[in-house]
């Protein structure tokens, strides 16, 4: 009985790391789906059928999951609140993305793993252990390595301030509706937490589409909804959104934020994964040693226990 007792934690370790590691990987195919996207839709526009159609997946779920839930006026503000932020960080990646490129976009993410930590200490409380600090250094080396393979880093310097400004704006946003959704899920769960703050983000982003239509002189009519534009849509609504965004909340019911954040790592490797298999990019020497040394910093981090 007590080696069974003894064994159980061990196992959970393991097993929470399937969430993010799954969010990590449908997000590592956004950056190719949304050029489909992208390529027909106005970036607000596109961000606003992300979480129409997220939280249309998500809604019917939690209401037959907790059909009589009710909630206090100090949670469905901490939905709202969450609904903001998540929407900010749409928009800004959104925009981001349209001022500069996919290598550019993938460079300054990185930085939000160093957010998340940084905001789980100050609003969390929570503690970094000498093994996390070195786990999380180790990874941020092992994607730059890999990123570095895959593009120019001199790339950056050219690039439009806006466009640096909004990405980074997006790692803020995103790292921080990671922290502040943490208590929301201890009340409740990871499904109603971010089915209620995509349903939030809904009406946010929808008042942004008639001024960018204005802005951009098109319209939704205008918008040719070929088979490849719907499948992209649906797969940042569907996958992108509804599933990633509860398996990364998932993950936050079992560690810290700070935990939690060394899975992001894990994008942009899929995605150059998703490159070499869709678009015969070539992944190159790199590729395999940043990957291994971005995957020993995750083993750091994800396998120890929280203080």
């Amino acid at each position: 009985m007590y080696r069974n007792s003894v064994s159980l934690p061990s196992i959970s370790t393991y097993l929470f790391a399937l969430a993010p590691l799954t969010a990590a990987a449908l997000w590592g195919g956004l950056y190719g789906v949304s050029k489909w996207g992208f390529d027909a839709i106005p970036p607000l526009t596109l961000a606003f059928l992300r979480v129409l159609v997220g939280a249309a997946t998500l809604l019917p779920v939690v209401r037959l999951r907790y059909p009589r839930r009710e909630f206090t006026r100090r949670d469905r503000l901490g939905f709202l609140t969450l609904g903001a932020v998540v929407a900010a960080s749409l928009a800004t990646q959104f925009l981001g993305t349209a001022f500069t490129t996919a290598s550019q976009g993938s460079l300054i993410t990185v930085l939000t793993p160093i957010f998340t930590i940084l905001l789980g200490v100050v609003l969390l409380g929570e503690v970094l252990s000498v093994r996390r600090v070195a786990g999380i250094a180790t990874a941020t080396a092992g994607t730059v390595i890999v990123l570095s393979g895959q593009y120019h880093l001199t790339e950056l310097a050219g690039v439009a301030t806006t466009g640096i400004l909004m990405l980074l704006l997006t790692s803020a946003t995103w790292a921080l509706y990671t922290v502040l959704g943490k208590p929301l899920i201890e009340r409740y769960s990871a499904l109603e937490t971010v089915t209620y703050s995509c349903v939030a983000a809904v009406p946010m982003l929808a008042v942004l589409v008639p001024f960018e239509f204005t802005r951009t002189g098109t319209s939704l009519r205008a918008i040719e909804f070929t088979p490849q534009v719907i499948l992209a849509v649906l797969y940042l609504g569907v996958l992108g959104t509804a599933v990633a965004w509860y398996c990364w909340y998932k993950g936050l019911e079992f560690v810290d934020a700070s935990v939690i954040s060394a899975f992001f790592f894990i994008q942009p490797i899929v995605g150059a994964v998703f490159g070499a298999t869709l678009l015969g990019e070539s992944l190159g020497s790199r590729f395999v040693l940043g990957g291994i040394v971005m995957a020993v910093g995750v083993y750091f981090v994800s396998t120890e226990s929280n203080p």
